[in-house]
């Protein structure tokens, strides 16, 4: 066997077992962070709206003043994990979240919910950013929107899973310890995120070169091949921090990943304040339990579609279609959901919706560490995350406004799909990479086919 042979079957081992061990975590992760952010939806409808006498509008703005914290502090969040290391910034992230998730359970007001909600987004600020780097850290630029949809298959799985979860919980938890059932909820949906903290110090790995459980060989070849890509990046785009914050690209980006997030967030705070709305449109009439069942469909179909699509966007090595086109289709969906005649063709609308936003999450991941490493990555990615979350905030609290301005979800939605459609339409324009100061003769990454980046 030549020494090239072998050190392609010791990547490909290393990569296997480094994607045996990571991503299922990671994902675990993941799933227990969304349902910790995104839960407030199912405690609205079902008490602690009418407990803490919120409007639409109010609870919107409680939804997303979570994501006003979590943009103050990505970047120079995700800088300290790139100082300090995967393993030792996440366990603290996690920790903290927990504790503060747990703590809403006992909000007296509306004013402390959304004190508590500003106060977990600061301590999530850097987990997705970070696990994206962290995965820069660990897989060769061809496998990454794979692994990305995987490691992101947790926020369909989380809305999926988390909606009958939290239904029972508020459904058969109230009373417990004297609590409503929405408070039950939060108090122990906050549980795993601690635990999970301080497993994560003792099972994260920081670097390839630093994993015992790889075969030395293994390790060398997957180090080497990372740093040889770093290498390559920084040679043809010479991007540094600096230029990382202040690209226009990059900026650019932020927009793309804030239109498809908005969709992400208006779904996910109120999906289900939708579902229950059927009763009163279509004389419908469904328990706690059901419309949790209700809401999860869409997310299901999502996750094994986000999975398959980004699969064929590595294989295909095209970035920017993949990006593009399920953001035009779930933009176009949308809208038409409150129009139709049945919950049966609403919620089919809102499954397309659903999936294309959740197949242009990994894949647009692909888009800034195409050209962006080391520093560079650490800061760019955080500022795209945290500029793209805002969403987060502007979705719910403009959802719930025009809600009680119009009396309808439906000029929302429209916002809504305007907001996915624009944002493929500037990706389009963006394609996949600068041109880059590569060497004479180097072909520039164009975003489409087997060249694109």
């Amino acid at each position: 066997m030549t020494t090239a042979t072998t050190h392609e079957a010791e990547l490909g081992s290393a990569t296997r077992k480094v994607a045996r061990r990571l991503t299922p975590y990671l994902a675990l992760l993941y799933f227990v962070n969304y349902l910790d952010r995104t839960n407030i939806a199912f405690a609205g409808p079902n008490g602690m709206n009418a407990e803490l006498g919120l409007s639409a509008t109010a609870f919107g703005f409680a939804s997303g003043v979570f994501f006003i914290g979590y943009l103050l502090l990505e970047v120079p969040s995700n800088m300290a994990l790139h100082r300090f290391g995967a393993r030792r910034w996440i366990a603290r992230i996690m920790l903290t979240w927990g504790l503060v998730a747990g703590a809403i359970a006992f909000v007296p007001n509306g004013s402390m919910l959304v004190a508590l909600r500003f106060l977990l987004g600061i301590a999530e600020a850097g987990f997705f950013p970070g696990i994206i780097l962290y995965l820069t850290y660990w897989f060769p630029q061809r496998d990454r929107a794979r692994v990305t949809a995987l490691f992101m298959a947790a926020v369909p799985l989380s809305s999926a899973l988390g909606a009958p979860l939290s239904s029972l919980l508020i459904e058969h938890g109230d009373g417990l310890f004297g609590l409503s059932g929405w408070r039950f909820m939060f108090l122990l949906e906050g549980v795993p995120a601690v635990l999970l903290g301080v497993v994560t110090w003792w099972f994260l790995t920081d670097r390839p070169r630093d994993a015992s459980w790889l075969q030395p060989g293994e390790r060398e070849a997957l180090a080497t091949v990372m740093d040889a890509e770093d290498a390559d990046k920084q040679r043809e785009y010479h991007v540094g921090l600096r230029g990382s914050l202040t690209s226009g690209r990059v900026w650019a980006l932020a927009f793309v990943y804030f239109g498809v997030v908005y969709g992400l967030y208006a779904l996910g705070f109120f999906l289900p304040t939708i579902i229950k709305g059927f009763e009163t449109q279509f004389g419908t009439s469904y328990s706690i339990l059901e419309r949790g069942l209700i809401n999860s469909v869409p997310y299901v179909v999502g996750a094994v579609t986000m999975v398959l699509w980004a699969r064929h966007g590595d294989r295909t090595r095209e970035r920017v279609w993949h990006v593009a086109l399920p953001a035009f289709v779930g933009g176009a969906a949308i809208p038409v959901a409150l129009y139709l005649g049945s919950p049966l063709a609403a919620m089919a609308a809102v499954t397309v919706c659903a999936t294309g936003v959740m197949c242009a999450l990994p894949t647009f991941w692909a888009l800034p560490t195409t050209f962006l490493t080391g520093a560079a990555a650490a800061g760019g990615i955080a500022l795209v995350n945290s500029v793209g979350n805002t969403a987060g905030f502007v979705a719910p609290y403009v959802t719930g406004w025009l809600a009680d301005l119009t009396g309808s979800q439906k000029t929302g939605l429209w916002v809504v799909g305007a907001a996915m459609v624009l944002a493929g339409a500037v990706a389009v324009a963006l394609r996949a990479a600068p041109a880059g100061q590569a060497p004479a003769g180097t072909p520039a990454a164009t975003g489409t086919g087997a060249g694109a980046r």
